[in-house]
């Protein structure tokens, strides 16, 4: 816990809420984040999504400025506005809402007029008055940045960050200037990892799981090489550290530089040991000024296939400004007269810049909707400009360097629709309405949407739908579904709930906050997982009436899911996906593109049993050993009790088990009866033991079986390489970790019996203390050393299962007794579940000379946390949004397309074109028949027909002859069945024959079968497409 203040009170800061985002950024962007001020001006729909952000990331304060009053065009993309506020101040209209989302950060208006230079100082003054320590942030919004090169100024010479961001119809763009000497700490955001040191010749050699990525000058340190001085750190957490340059070697090699000359590791005799890490050195960046960049820009160039792009924008948004000094607004839309008028100013300037490009097409294009405020674009940049300002406060990642352009002609309608069109209806939606005219307006209205999860991406889209005006008509509509509750840590980004909300459901209350935005939409939510299990819900009527389905999932089994449903009704369906700073977006388009199904992620990398049980040798190993642990002591073994007691059946169960029975048996025995706790103090007794076997005992045995001096058969030292020799543990009670394992092994052990916990923790570690070691006694035993090796279970043969069985207490005994089954909850610091997974890991690490973990970094990797970060969600759903007006126009080509791939870390973010679908042929060589996986056969005959009207509509209509044919897992036809049986279903109806071989009945409100078959053309098998079969 660490403190921070609002409006002037230490309230206490709350991990939990920003845990997520922690992970992505760590605990120290984090702090320095915490005690960042912002100042805002400029309330639009992008300075609303640039302060939500803002405030969700958990700065100290964000003052608010901005004199004008909210208008018509506002409510498109702002979506805090709404038609009762027209004409009200516009910070006014907003503020409580913002306030809402985050607690811990003040939120307030700033009460000028025009801001001047004196204005920004004297708000700085303020803010170190009060935090000496605090960083500034100023971000301007949808002023014309090329006028305020005097309030940049004024920021620079005082140290404060300054970001500027327009959005502009279908463009926006984005400044950045942190000052002569930024300093990044971190430039990329990964996280750093372990190596394995395996050999240390004329150069260092790492292992090779892993590729080193290291790049040439990068600096490192290595530790657990005691043997070489030279090189040795204790940990990687020494104050002065000795280090030294790389010169990269291979993809698991490289040699040492240390003041500029190389390092000789060649006579050091190196036997086993060691561990290196790179390490971060802080980077200094120069900003020029706004003066000097619209000079000199330096664009940061983010689509290869766009390259003069960003210095067309440059000329364009020069432009744009001088026309709106000029008459004081921007072009009218669609109006060719404002626009040629833009046209020939940005002609104008291009004569100052001569190495840029003009596109005098784009520009004319792009100013002739510049007036339009389109939510998506606004979502976009005001992920961008947050996760700037983040970058700004905390040295976290690298910087925009300084302009950064962004276009997205694609959107527009082919034709243009024409001025009379565009023109304001004083509606909310005359933003859209400037951009796209009312025609287009309309067709949203009455479109059909899924959004499939609600959480941080689902909040992020249906606000999005919501300014889109989507599901808003008559004919429209959009479900949202999601079956989880909403917990605390998801307040800090998905923005759609509040603490008060934390308990209900997620889709409910989502649903709920996204009607307030536009009472005109009309959204439902459900509450069930999109799944085979719930196809009488989401039936084929559900999914034949959508326009677009929108995944917002964090797991592929359910995308493949919904992505194969959109693939059988022939849906578009916009995929996305975020990891902290890293996102992508992909948009499936019936027959212009391939599916999400068509590619698949590598499998995750699994970790061997050997390397789990025996030879670990990184802190990943000790954590997933950790967690296996804590299954088996508090889950597994009360599960296996109580079926025990309570199933009269286990047992039965248990005789076709025989590799574990004994084990299993042997479990209960001990949880009822030779270890059965009565007192706080027989749990404590039980830790200890625990500790003993797990960190000396069998660290003992395995020394025994493989003396530090084996030698292999191929006559290399057994303990080299990967293998590291362990050394045992003697319990200690002035070791925090020893202690920590010892006090949450027994309370977690307590808790199974539900016996109170009587000692604190000095009492328990005392006791634990005085308790008498195990025993150790020496024995051979099989143990699996390879991969590949096969070894049997050792089963204990002095007793047999019915011995054991016989010293159980009778199930009838204990009829009223149950165990409590312990389910892993990492987010509970009461529960001690943390506690034992890190006081394991790190003892267990301990035995291997393994770097340890903290409990933050064990608790996300135990827990399998996915960082997460709003700033990166908004800019995805942003992107997913703008693809989804495309996918509306149902004109658009593959290369209208974007897949998009970023990470906002470096900065990174390029857009390429979707693949097409794979294309399969079958038939005669010289003119083959050839489908994608978006054709199919449609059997339709009006009724439900029999399997041999079924087979001989194939023959008939397709030349193919049918020689198998499945439904599901249910094999209705082959053509090697006995005669008899296949004469019968051939004059079965075609449902009825999948009912009766499923044993399960057909859903009423079912009207289509999903069928495969195997099929020979000419006498050849050809690989034919899935049929779709409508019997009702």
């Amino acid at each position: 816990m660490t403190a921070m203040e609002v409006d002037g009170q230490e309230t206490a800061f709350d991990e939990q809420l920003y845990n997520r985002q922690t992970y992505a950024i760590g605990a120290e962007a984090q702090t320095r984040l915490s005690r960042t001020d912002v100042l805002i001006c400029g309330m639009t729909g992008l300075g609303m999504e640039i302060a939500k952000n803002i405030i969700l990331t958990g700065v100290r304060s964000v003052t608010l400025h901005d004199t004008s009053s909210v208008e018509w065009n506002d409510l498109s993309a702002a979506f805090y506005y709404a038609k009762e506020n027209i004409g009200a101040n516009k910070v006014d209209s907003c503020i409580a809402q913002l306030q809402e989302l985050n607690k811990y950060c003040s939120v307030t208006k700033l009460p000028k007029e025009d801001l001047k230079p004196e204005d920004l100082l004297e708000w700085r003054a303020a803010s170190l008055e009060k935090h000496p320590e605090s960083h500034q942030v100023v971000v301007y919004v949808d002023k014309p940045t090329t006028h305020l090169k005097n309030m940049n100024e004024t920021c620079r010479n005082s140290g404060i960050k300054f970001v500027a961001a327009e959005s502009r119809g279908v463009s926006g763009c984005i400044f950045v200037d942190n000052g002569p000497a930024h300093i990044v700490y971190d430039t990329d955001g990964e996280e750093i990892r372990t190596l394995l040191v395996i050999n240390i010749g004329k150069e260092v050699t790492v292992h090779e799981d892993e590729r080193h990525e290291l790049s040439d000058g990068d600096t490192v340190m290595f530790t657990d090489l005691q043997e070489f001085p030279a090189l040795h750190n204790d940990s990687f957490d020494v104050a002065n550290p000795i280090t030294f340059e790389v010169v990269v070697t291979g993809p698991y090699s490289f040699k040492l530089r240390k003041n500029g000359e190389d390092v000789d590791t060649s006579k050091l005799g190196y036997v086993r040991g060691g561990y290196v890490k790179r390490i971060r050195q802080p980077v200094t960046m120069p900003f020029k000024s706004l003066e000097h960049s619209i000079r000199e820009p330096e664009f940061l160039n983010l689509d290869f296939a766009k390259m003069d792009t960003p210095g067309c924008m440059h000329l364009l948004f020069l432009a744009l400004h001088e026309f709106e000094r000029i008459h004081g607004h921007l072009p009218a839309p669609h109006d060719p007269d404002h626009a040629d008028e833009v046209v020939n100013l940005a002609a104008e300037q291009h004569k100052k810049f001569p190495d840029l490009s003009l596109d005098r097409d784009l520009v004319r294009e792009l100013a002739a909707v510049s007036k339009g405020n389109l939510g998506p674009m606004a979502a976009m940049l005001g992920g961008l400009a947050a996760h700037e300002v983040l970058k700004a406060s905390s040295g976290k990642f690298t910087p925009i360097k300084q302009w950064f352009y962004y276009e997205a002609r694609e959107c527009l309608l082919s034709p243009s629709p024409s001025a009379e069109c565009c023109q304001p209806q004083n509606s909310r939606y005359d933003g859209l309405i400037a951009i796209f005219g009312k025609a287009f307006q309309e067709k949203l209205h009455n479109s059909k949407v899924f959004v499939v999860g609600s959480g941080a991406l689902g909040c992020e889209f249906l606000k999005n739908y919501a300014m889109l005006g989507v599901g808003c008509g008559d004919e429209g509509s959009v479900v949202v579904t999601d079956m989880d509750g909403i917990e605390k840590s998801n307040l800090s980004r998905q923005f759609l709930f509040r603490p008060k909300d934390i308990g209900e459901l997620k889709s409910k209350c989502a649903a709920e906050a996204a009607r307030v935005m536009n009472p005109d939409m009309n959204i439902t939510y459900l509450t069930e997982k999109v799944a085979p299990t719930t196809e009488h819900i989401f039936d084929d009527a559900f999914w034949e009436s959508l326009d677009c389905v929108t995944n917002a999932l964090d797991n592929v089994i359910a995308r493949q899911y919904v992505d194969s449903k959109c693939v059988g009704h022939r849906k578009p369906l916009l995929e996305s996906g975020t990891l902290g700073s890293k996102g992508n977006v992909q948009v499936v388009v019936p027959y212009v593109t391939e599916s999400y199904g068509s590619s698949h992620d590598p499998p995750e990398k699994s970790i061997p049993i050997c390397t789990l049980k025996n030879f670990p040798n990184a802190i990943e190993h000790t954590i997933q050993w950790a967690r296996d642990s804590f299954e088996g002591f508090f889950s597994q073994v009360p599960r296996e009790v109580n079926g025990y007691v309570h199933d009269k059946g286990f047992l039965v169960q248990l005789d076709k088990e025989p590799s574990s029975r004994i084990t299993t048996l042997q479990a209960i025995r001990g949880a009822l009866v030779t270890e059965k706790p009565k007192t706080y103090e027989d749990c404590v007794k039980w830790a200890r033991i625990r500790f003993d076997a797990l960190f000396s005992n069998e660290i003992k045995t395995l020394l025994h079986n493989f003396p530090l001096d084996t030698i292999t058969n191929s006559g290399e030292p057994f303990w080299s390489g990967a293998k590291r020799p362990p050394q045992p543990l003697e319990f200690d009670p002035s070791d925090e970790m020893h202690a920590l394992f010892v006090e949450a092994t027994a309370a977690m052990f307590a808790s199974l019996y539900s016996i109170t916990i009587s000692m604190n923790p000095e009492e328990t570690v005392k006791f634990a203390a005085a308790c008498p070691p195990l025993p150790w006694v020496p024995k051979k035993v099989k143990i699996q050393t390879e991969e590949n090796e096969k070894v049997t279970a050792v089963v204990d043969d002095s007793i047999s299962h019915e011995e054991i069985i016989a010293l159980l207490p009778k199930p009838e005994t204990l009829s009223s007794f149950k165990m409590v089954e312990v389910e892993f909850e990492k987010d509970d610091d009461t529960n001690h579940h943390m506690d034992f997974v890190t006081a394991c890991s790190n003892l267990r690490a301990r035995n291997y000379k393994i770097p340890e973990a903290d409990k933050n970094k064990t608790k996300g990797i135990a827990g399998k946390i996915i960082p997460a970060m709003v700033t990166t969600t908004a800019l995805v759903t942003g992107l997913v949004n703008l693809e989804f007006l495309k996918v509306m126009q149902q004109n658009k080509k593959l290369e209208d397309f974007n897949n998009s791939f970023l990470n906002l870390a470096i900065p990174f973010l390029i857009a390429s074109d979707p693949a097409t679908p794979a294309e399969v042929k079958y038939g005669p060589a010289d003119k083959p028949k050839t489908w994608t996986l978006w054709d199919r056969f449609d059997v339709d005959e009006g009724r439900d027909i029999t399997l041999q009207e079924f087979i001989d509509w194939f023959e008939e209509k397709h030349e193919l002859e049918i020689s198998m044919i499945s439904a599901g897992t249910s094999v209705i036809y082959t053509f090697f069945q006995k005669q008899s049986e296949k004469r019968e279903r051939l004059k079965t109806k075609v449902s009825q024959l999948v009912e009766r071989i499923s044993k399960k009945p057909i859903p009423a409100n079912m009207k289509y079968l999903p069928i495969e078959v195997c099929a020979d053309y000419d006498g050849e098998s050809a690989d034919v497409p899935s049929v779709r079969y409508k019997f009702r």
